[in-house]
């Protein structure tokens, strides 16, 4: 490992360095509102704990609203909330949208 090389994968660009637009003045604004790590749905269960324990409890659903994760509903279960986050749940909007 050289003396200045970044950890993680080698075929990855780095996120500390913002990627900014330099023809669009507002571009460093839009950046900063994307939802950490790029995941605009999350679930969470509702008492806390594990994500992966007890798949059968309700979980609490949250969306990125440009600013904070924002309550959205809730699942019946893991799978029901696997679905929303991922946007192939019956009604549900892509995520992104």
């Amino acid at each position: 490992m050289g003396r200045h090389s970044r950890p993680g994968p080698p075929n990855q660009p780095s996120r500390a360095v913002p990627r900014v637009d330099v023809g669009d003045p507002l571009s460093a604004y839009e950046k900063r509102r994307r939802a950490p790590l790029d995941v605009w749905r999350r679930h969470r269960r509702l008492h806390g704990g594990g994500g992966h324990l007890r798949p059968d409890e309700p979980r609490a659903l949250e969306e990125w609203n440009g600013f904070s994760y924002e309550p959205a509903g809730t699942a019946a279960n893991l799978t029901e909330a696997q679905q929303w986050v991922n946007g192939t749940a019956p009604g549900a909007k892509a995520a992104g949208e």
